[in-house]
């Protein structure tokens, strides 16, 4: 990964602050050209220091009011790939993540309702080849949801 410097942090600072921020505004903060900041930020994504940009949607206006986390364990942590593949298959799966610990896998995924969220784990998750069982836990509010802070570095003296 190519290294970043204290404008490319803070072009990020206020990016991941307001997505919807003009360049020329970035460009007025740091003191540079619209065309600088714009050369910047093509340059942060073509690196994968940015990820991607857009819309964030809240699920509950759509109906999907349960946010429930699965533990996966799988028989062999080698099957991972394949579940993935159909994990990727299920629209209410959201996130997914390798694990150390007690599972396999960490799944995120949204539900309309409790019935909902029984036929995702009982016809789907649990009818994957290789899933030996799942825990299911329930989140019951969201509190935090924010990008890791970005901070200058310290320069060398």
């Amino acid at each position: 990964m190519e290294k970043t410097d204290n404008l490319d942090r803070k072009i990020l600072e206020i990016i991941t602050a307001n997505a919807r921020v003009p360049f020329k505004d970035v460009a007025e903060v740091c003191g540079v050209s619209r065309a600088a900041i714009h050369q910047r930020v093509q340059r942060l994504t073509d690196a994968g220091v940015i990820i991607g940009s857009g819309y964030h949607v809240d699920p509950k206006t759509l109906g999907y009011s349960t946010c429930t986390y699965v533990g996966v364990i799988l028989e062999r942590g080698s099957m991972y790939k394949r579940v993935v593949e159909e994990l990727r298959r299920i629209p209410e799966v959201v996130e997914c993540h390798f694990t150390t610990g007690p599972y396999t896998m960490l799944v995120k995924l949204y539900a309309r309702d409790n019935a909902h969220l029984m036929e995702l784990l009982n016809n789907r998750l649990q009818e994957i080849s290789g899933v030996i069982s799942t825990e299911t836990l329930i989140s019951l509010e969201q509190s935090i949801n924010k990008e890791i802070p970005i901070t200058a570095e310290k320069e060398d003296k």
